[in-house]
């Protein structure tokens, strides 16, 4: 037997055969090789393949142990990689008092406690590694990191949920508000959902989210998010119809003002709300408490007064309650969409905004349509007292504040 040739070709097996091969199969198949070399055969296999004669002489064993009379040489199974018991031990293992350190420097009860160590420093693996060590206990970050999975422990950001005191009559105003409306829809009037969506920089300013470019080639925008003092901001106001699946924007380029929010309105109408719902004799406003439609704003009433008489519609508004702002449809009927629309595209012009915004549909069928609106809307409109009290305002039985009906002036004379 040449034995350099023989060791030769038992190498060149081997590294075939090692990319696939576990620990386990590893040394049964440098055991078997062995066996079929005989005498000498364990000797040239480890020099071949660099495994440790001890490790030939477990697969050996594993062989023989598994091996029926006249059966095969491999085993007909292979559950584990190594027997039980063996194998580096868990850290908790050597080091008992591990998880309930790591615990308490964690634990959300200890955010407030003035003697944790890192109740003012960030719980990473890594500061949590160091400062374990430092109490005698060595481990890695990504040790930290898989013993706090263990834990049930997960990366988690800031969840919006506590939104302060909340008002005794909430859940009554929300089961008015639903009834209000299936009784609107029942008759055949329309209901509508407004609101201003958040001011928009206008320029090649960058815009969140991702879309599809040439690798290696995203769009560039500006690093600083100065706003630009030619084209300045805008503010998109949204009036969305709840029964038809349309929406109505007007890309305002001045003051979110009363003003400006009732304009909307009445564009809507317009160019919507007057060819869809023909021989309607009122409308069922839902808005927030505050902004521009607040429900104490003076300047709003007079402006739905102007709405009123101009349309010939009772105007009947129901503000949500304060802090409930985020369960106004128009938020997840509309701008969640427009918003999801014109991700990761630079907003550089009103042209490019207003097109964007017009291109908006779902597969539930929102069809959307938008316009500029560069009139001038000044801030600091005072209302007086005459003014007022000569719009013609029907409070409701329950809670006045938040609804009320504006009754067309034609119509009381």
């Amino acid at each position: 037997m040449d034995l350099d040739a023989v060791h030769a070709q038992v190498r060149a097996k081997y590294t075939a055969l090692r990319p696939y091969l576990d620990e386990r199969r590893r040394r049964l198949w440098a055991a078997n090789e062995a066996l079929a070399l005989g005498r000498g055969g364990v000797k040239l296999v480890a020099a071949a393949t660099g495994l440790a004669r001890s490790t030939l002489g477990d697969g050996l064993r594993e062989i023989r142990a598994a091996l029926p009379p006249g059966g095969p040489a491999w085993p007909a199974r292979l559950e584990r990689q190594r027997r039980p018991g063996a194998g580096r031990k868990a850290l908790t293992v050597h080091d008992p008092a591990l998880l309930g350190a790591l615990e308490a420097l964690v634990e959300p009860s200890a955010r407030g406690d003035p003697q944790s160590p890192l109740r003012w420093t960030t719980k990473s693996t890594r500061t949590l590694a160091d400062e374990l060590r430092r109490q005698g206990h060595p481990v890695s970050a990504a040790s930290v990191a898989t013993l706090l999975h263990g834990l049930k422990y997960r990366l988690h950001a800031l969840r919006k949920i506590t939104e302060g005191a909340s008002h005794p009559d909430r859940d009554a105003q929300f089961r008015h508000i639903s009834a209000t409306v299936t009784a609107f829809q029942e008759r055949g009037q329309p209901v509508v959902s407004i609101d201003a969506k958040k001011k928009e920089l206008v320029g090649d300013f960058k815009n969140g989210g991702r879309e599809w470019q040439p690798d290696g080639r995203p769009e560039p925008v500006r690093v600083h998010d100065f706003p630009d003092k030619v084209l300045g901001k805008v503010t998109p106001y949204g009036v969305f119809d709840l029964t038809a699946n349309v929406g109505w924007v007007s890309v305002g380029t001045d003051h979110d003002t009363a003003t400006f929010a009732v304009d909307s309105v009445q564009r809507w109408w317009d160019q919507m709300g007057a060819p869809t719902y023909r021989g309607a004799t009122e409308v069922l406003i839902t808005a927030d408490g505050g902004g521009s439609n607040s429900s104490r704003g003076r300047l709003w009433k007079v402006e739905l007064q102007r709405l009123a008489d101009a349309t010939g519609l009772r105007v009947q508004v129901c503000h949500f309650p304060p802090g409930t702002s985020k369960w106004n449809r128009i938020e997840h009927g509309l701008f969640c969409h427009i918003t999801q629309n014109w991700r990761g595209r630079p907003l550089v012009s009103h042209e490019v905004i207003v097109e964007l915004i017009g291109h908006t549909t779902t597969r539930t069928g929102l069809r959307v349509r938008a316009e500029l609106n560069p009139h001038p809307y000044p801030t600091g409109t005072k209302v007086t007292d005459e003014a007022l009290a000569a719009v013609q305002l029907e409070r409701a039985a329950f809670h006045g504040d938040w609804n009320y009906t504006i009754t067309p002036q034609a119509a009381t004379l």
